[in-house]
């Protein structure tokens, strides 16, 4: 089952409130056991005062003075007496109370099982009164009033369910607001993905606490900015592709019309012997060194082919000088040119030094100028 973040975020937050629910129950439960036992333990002190050393007689001024000061009811009967009591009407003692025995130091205080008298719920102690008590004989019941237990023991228990109730309320407002935010954060995060698969590339500001969430948005700025620079290089490549398609096109058409050309120089010179030959040696040379450039142009990006073999360097300096002869001639710039007596033949790409010494030698006549 997959699960939102929202709801990732929120269950830990839930194990945690249960935690808290349990602890504040706990502390809860403490605090009234605690606020009962003193209750117990304030009444418990009333009972030795009446039934110890030194005696008070169970007389009803004495008990009513012992109401105010503890909060509950007494009752007094004896066998041959007339019964004492701090009720505002007559009751009669309750048959099924057991006797109240003092506990023991490790023992808890109680304040007896609860009895209903004259339409009121109480807690009771029976008390059995023994020599030397002047009063031997007799009973004394203390009736605690459970409306005021309960309040006692919600007053000890009100603030930890309180304090409780609000950091835990206060916890889940807290952790909405923050998870609210976090995937709002994170919901733009996706956003801006989608728009950069779209081909949406701008940047946007990163936003919200300086986090791991912010460093993933500068992230994926980053990335944006990485695929801008790589559609600008797709598309300079793309358009060097078509150039270079176009180019090579249009260079083998230049080609086939200087091969043509060089056919019909060479078909003329065939059928016209007498005609002079050396413009149109020239001619034939210079197509030729067009022809190679162009098929130079077209091997672009493939292994070079040259081939080494023996080649006279003074010859190759005598073609590239009547090469530019007529460039010479046309400027009236001078060329000197004295081939060496002896032949200086070494291994190397003819085609290569042919076009190197028609450079140098091309540009030494363009620096000259006209009549240099």
């Amino acid at each position: 089952m997959r699960l939102s973040l929202r709801y990732r975020l929120l269950v830990p937050l839930a194990l945690l409130l249960l935690g808290d629910a349990a602890a504040t129950a706990w502390a809860a439960r403490s605090a009234a056991r605690s606020a009962e036992q003193r209750l117990a333990e304030q009444q418990w002190g009333v009972a030795r005062t009446l039934t110890e050393p030194p005696f008070f007689p169970l007389k009803e001024p004495v008990l009513r003075k012992m109401q105010k000061f503890s909060g509950a009811e007494f009752l007094f009967t004896h066998p041959t007496e007339p019964a004492q009591s701090t009720f505002s009407e007559p009751v009669t003692a309750p048959a099924d109370v057991p006797t109240a025995e003092q506990p023991d130091a490790d023992e808890g205080h109680t304040l007896g099982p609860p009895v209903a008298v004259a339409g009121r719920a109480y807690r009771c102690l029976r008390l059995p009164l023994k020599a030397p008590h002047p009063n031997a004989g007799g009973n004394l019941y203390i009736f605690y009033p459970e409306s005021l237990r309960r309040t006692a023991v919600a007053d000890a228990v009100r603030p930890l369910l309180v304090l409780g109730g609000a950091s835990g309320l206060l916890a889940v407002v807290v952790a909405l607001a923050f998870g609210a935010r976090l995937v709002r954060r994170v919901r733009d995060l996706s956003a801006r993905t989608r728009r950069i698969a779209a081909g949406d590339f701008r940047p946007v500001p990163p936003t919200g606490a300086n986090d791991a969430v912010r460093d993933l948005s500068n992230a994926v700025n980053d990335m944006a900015r990485r695929l801008t620079a790589f559609q600008d290089e797709l598309q300079r490549t793309e358009r060097l592709q078509v150039l270079g398609q176009f180019s090579g096109g249009l260079a083998h058409q230049l080609r086939n019309a200087a091969a043509g050309a060089k056919l019909a120089i060479e078909l003329f010179l065939t059928e016209n012997p007498g005609a002079d030959p050396e413009p149109l040696r020239v001619a034939l040379r210079q197509l030729a060194r067009i022809e190679s450039n162009l098929r130079q142009f077209l091997a672009l990006g493939k292994p070079p082919a040259g081939e080494h073999k023996p080649c006279d360097l003074g010859d190759l300096v005598t073609q590239a000088v009547n090469l530019l002869k007529p460039q010479c001639q046309h400027t009236e710039t001078t060329v000197i040119w004295t081939p060496p007596a002896e032949r200086c033949v070494i291994s190397a790409d003819a085609t290569a030094l042919s076009h190197l010494f028609s450079n140098v030698i091309g540009n030494a006549v363009e620096a000259a100028g006209p009549g240099g």
